[in-house]
């Protein structure tokens, strides 16, 4: 049976949702004028996270900073994110979505696949299909999705990105050639700035192109693992299946880019501290444990030094996992050069609950997982400032 995969993929994510809270509450829309959402541009860690149309003719863009963004449009108005409404709104759509679909699986935040195989017999049209899931979110959520519409989820994915917004495109296998051929390299799924670079220089401009070169030539150019799969995709080739529930995790990592440089080995603790809770906490939401510890920073010289610790005891105490990061960001650090990133990881996952007989700490590891557990149903009901630990004020 020939497969039938829907992409769908919110316009502008953040800021749609923003606009049509706002337009809700009657305020006026600001997918109208130049604005985006981002955080205060007088720090450097904040970006342009989304913009709209009328910011777009700016030149304004995604990922750029925000003071850089000021600069183009000094009228910019700016939003801050708001965290809480996005996972509201994507819940909402991902649920609309779900009526139609036997399988769905979300790509992300603000986009979703649909596998739609095999229900010819109650939707015989699945571009009318289409019109009406995008319209019934539009409708019903006040923000617009585009709908791509292929034969495998890569072609759905590039058939929604064709033109936006408030789009329905399709890209079957038998209109690759005309539709996805012409096309540049550099819009292909998975081809980057870098490669497509490097293909451009070896003469392999358009999709078509790459499709009708030789696998060995481009494995050559870009990398044996990377040019087989794109070399796949130039050709339609994907047999990835649409998953409801996702693969399980091979770890739990966060990095924060720092406001201003650490200088001190207390302030970086802090700092470490704070990701401890926020990674050990995912983990434990998901029932794992981890057996591997690594730590990770970046100095202002733009160099980034990582240490990993394997552990004999698998471990989702946040204190137990923060006196491993301390001694490994001491192996680390010089403790002169000033940070400005630091990260944490944890790997090596595990759901078993076997742990080895310790004579004496078995009091004070079930004292800890206790607070632990207290300290996340507080985060979770009333939100991740809502309670720190002593050491990190």
């Amino acid at each position: 049976m020939d497969r039938l995969i829907f992409h769908i993929d919110v316009n502008s994510a953040f800021l749609s949702w923003e606009a049509a809270k706002r337009v809700a509450n009657g305020e006026p829309d600001i997918r109208l004028i130049p604005s985006a959402v981002g955080r205060d541009g007088d720090k450097r860690t904040g970006v342009i996270l989304a913009k709209s149309i009328p910011a777009k003719k700016y030149g304004i863009t995604t990922g750029e900073p925000v003071a850089m963004a000021l600069r183009k449009c000094p009228k910019l108005v700016l939003v801050k994110p708001d965290t809480a409404l996005y996972e509201r709104s994507s819940k909402a759509f991902i649920k609309v979505c779900k009526k139609y679909a036997p399988v769905v699986e979300q790509y992300s935040i603000d986009e979703c696949f649909l596998d739609m195989t095999g229900t010819h017999n109650i939707y015989p049209d699945p571009i009318a299909l289409a019109y009406k899931i995008k319209d019934e979110i539009k409708d019903t959520l006040g923000f617009t999705v585009n709908v791509g519409i292929g034969s495998n989820k890569m072609l759905a994915k590039m058939a929604g990105d064709f033109e936006k917004p408030d789009k329905v495109h399709t890209l079957f296998t038998n209109e690759i050639q005309n539709k996805m051929w012409p096309m540049s390299v550099k819009d292909l799924l998975l081809v980057g700035k870098s490669t497509a670079e490097k293909l451009e220089r070896s003469y392999i401009k358009t999709i078509g192109e790459l499709a009708n070169a030789d696998l060995k030539r481009i494995q050559l150019i870009v990398g044996n693992k990377l040019g087989e799969k794109i070399y796949e995709y130039a050709n339609g080739i994907d047999d990835t299946p649409v998953l409801e529930k996702p693969e399980e995790l091979k770890g739990y990592s966060n990095s924060v880019t720092l406001e201003e440089d650490v200088k001190t080995k207390e302030a970086a603790y802090k700092v470490l501290l704070s990701i401890v809770d926020h990674v050990s906490r995912r983990m434990r939401q998901d029932e794992v444990k981890a057996y591997c510890i690594s730590v990770t920073i970046r100095g202002n010289d733009f160099k980034d030094h990582s240490h990993q610790r394997k552990l004999m005891e698998a471990t989702d105490i946040s204190n137990e996992i923060y006196d491993v990061v301390k001694e490994l960001f001491e192996e680390l650090w010089d403790g002169y050069t000033p940070l400005r990133l630091l990260g944490v990881a944890l790997t090596n996952l595990t759901k078993d609950d076997v742990v080895q007989f310790a004579l004496f700490d078995d009091k004070d590891k079930e004292k800890q997982r206790k607070l632990d557990k207290a300290l996340d149903k507080l985060k979770d009901k009333y939100g991740d400032g809502s309670i720190v630990r002593g050491r990190q004020i």
